[in-house]
């Protein structure tokens, strides 16, 4: 039932993800963060088996990072999504990974940009896309509501829309989500979206 979601505008690409951690009919906790931070400017947000999804996130990371370490500069967007790509299709005749990755990242030369990629190593640069049951409503509402030069306020507002039209349609529908921005000053964590909080457990 996770829901990833995201969209290029005017200078940014910003990416959405619910952080609810469920097995079957149980939530385990409702503040998993699902988008990493591959670089300063790069944002990766996964959806799929928990254990896959961390472990092939963390791996791409790592990766981009020896990149950069053994190279002095960092790969581009267009290069993260290419290695991230290649390594699902290196896996997927071996031992697959059951994850659904949106990247984005800022790039000086080219801006903004924003990547599919799915468990099957499929890459597609977009303008806007989701993964999961999510995705009926967010990407219908943003087939009605997007437009190419969105300004971060226009897609915010846009990025609220899906999350009420989710948790209002969605018959199981994570209650919370977390709303992360790249741009020209690099990636960064925009907002929560909060209707469920997470309590310690009371102390005898």
């Amino acid at each position: 039932m996770e829901c990833v979601f995201g969209l290029v505008g005017n200078g940014f690409a910003i990416v959405v993800a619910d952080t609810s951690a469920v097995n079957s009919i149980l939530v385990h906790k409702s503040n998993e963060d699902k988008i990493m931070f591959l670089d300063s400017h790069k944002l990766i947000a996964a959806s799929g088996e928990p254990g896959d999804r961390v472990q092939f996130t963390e791996y791409i990371q790592k990766n981009v990072a020896l990149y950069q370490f053994r190279n002095g500069i960092p790969l581009t967007t267009a290069a993260a999504a290419n290695f991230t790509r290649g390594e699902l299709a290196t896996a997927l005749r071996k031992n697959p990974y059951s994850v659904n990755i949106l990247l984005a990242g800022y790039d000086k030369e080219t801006g903004p940009s924003l990547y599919y990629i799915d468990y099957i190593a499929t890459l597609h640069k977009l303008e806007k896309g989701a993964f999961g049951y999510g995705s009926y409503f967010s990407l219908s509402l943003m087939d009605r509501h997007f437009h190419s030069g969105m300004s971060v306020e226009e897609a915010v507002d846009l990025v609220d829309k899906c999350i009420l039209e989710i948790r209002s349609r969605l018959v199981v529908a994570p209650p919370n989500f977390v709303i992360k921005i790249v741009d020209k000053d690099g990636a960064r964590e925009y907002a929560w979206r909060q209707s469920v909080k997470d309590t310690p457990a009371p102390t005898a």
